[in-house]
């Protein structure tokens, strides 16, 4: 269980959180208004009288500050309802007509989960294994070779190995489709391209904190013992040493998910990341501010569920 200090720093990160995301909608609300163009600027040749009438239905020929109260929820909107964040209510959207915010999102939350899930188990498999197998014999092939293909991970980005696995196991090989998410064997290469990118990160800091954990004395102790080397590094040593890599994994998922922009819009996946896109293309200023608050929330609880586990591992953070 935690602590019941644990437990206060939680609830105080939470409380925080909460202004937090208010000046962030805020933020994204007024750089979205003074953004050149409107929400109908790509629409085709309207009549004027038609045009007014779509700003005046989204309340876009109010002041600034009184479409800043109706985003709030504090002004009335055009119809008369009182609708917007502080009731916990996005809007609509101006460029899918008669659709909420929220019910947008709520359409393609759950694909950017699972792709961001997907990418995340192969990042942790490939990252902890290469890591923790280069620190077994430091500064020999077994430690060069997994730390060489890391530095490569690193150096190259998603939009350069996106169109690389689609060009060998795609085009070359036929193995799967191009884009697309119908099938299962279509969440491989984007998965693939996502988890690929972290686990080079978490393969080099696997193998740091391994090899800082292999000189320590309980270490020694247990090989005195007769304890097999094997069970002293693989059960004794990762257990610490795995510590910096989930305080890392908390901003890494969050970042998996929130990083998928790119590798949505490569393969044709229709998530949440290639609809911020759009959204931003469009003008579309709920859309954008919605997506920005998923992440930011995501973020939050994803780093909170980090220290969590943090805490359940490390007895000094239990009974700090």
């Amino acid at each position: 269980m935690l602590s019941l200090r644990m437990t206060k720093l939680l609830l105080r990160r939470l409380l925080e959180t909460i202004p937090v995301l208010f000046i962030l909608a805020t933020m994204a609300f007024f750089m979205m208004r003074a953004a050149p163009g409107t929400p109908f600027d790509k629409e085709k040749e309207v009549a004027p009288h038609i045009r007014e009438a779509w700003e005046k239905q989204y309340g876009l020929d109010q002041p600034m500050l009184v479409q800043y109260g109706q985003f709030l929820g504090v002004s009335p909107r055009p119809n008369g309802e009182y609708r917007g964040l502080l009731h916990g209510d996005l809007g609509v959207s101006t460029t899918y007509t008669g659709w909420d915010v929220d019910e947008l999102m709520a359409q393609k939350i759950p694909i950017s989960l699972e792709l961001g899930f997907y990418s995340l188990v192969i990042a942790m498999l490939i990252g902890v294994s290469a890591g923790v197998l280069a620190a077994w014999r430091p500064h020999t092939l077994t430690d060069h070779l997994p730390m060489s293909l890391a530095m490569l991970g690193i150096c190259l980005p998603t939009f350069v190995i996106g169109p690389l696995l689609i060009l060998y196991f795609a085009l070359d090989l036929q193995w799967f489709n191009v884009s697309g998410w119908t099938f299962a064997s279509d969440r491989v290469l984007p998965s693939l391209t996502l988890g690929l990118f972290y686990a080079a990160y978490l393969a080099r800091l696997t193998r740091g904190s391994m090899l800082e954990v292999r000189n320590m004395d309980y270490m020694r102790t247990a090989l005195a013992k007769g304890v097999s080397g094997w069970r002293v590094y693989g059960v004794h040593g990762l257990r610490n040493g795995i510590l910096p890599v989930i305080s890392f994994l908390g901003p890494a998922a969050a970042g998996l998910i929130s990083g998928s922009f790119v590798v949505e819009t490569i393969f044709r996946i229709p998530g949440l990341g290639r609809f911020f896109v759009e959204a931003a293309i469009n003008r579309d200023a709920m859309l954008v501010i919605g997506c920005a608050l998923f992440y930011a929330t995501l973020l939050v609880v994803l780093n909170m569920l980090a220290e969590i586990v943090q805490a359940a591992m490390n007895p000094k953070l239990r009974f700090a």
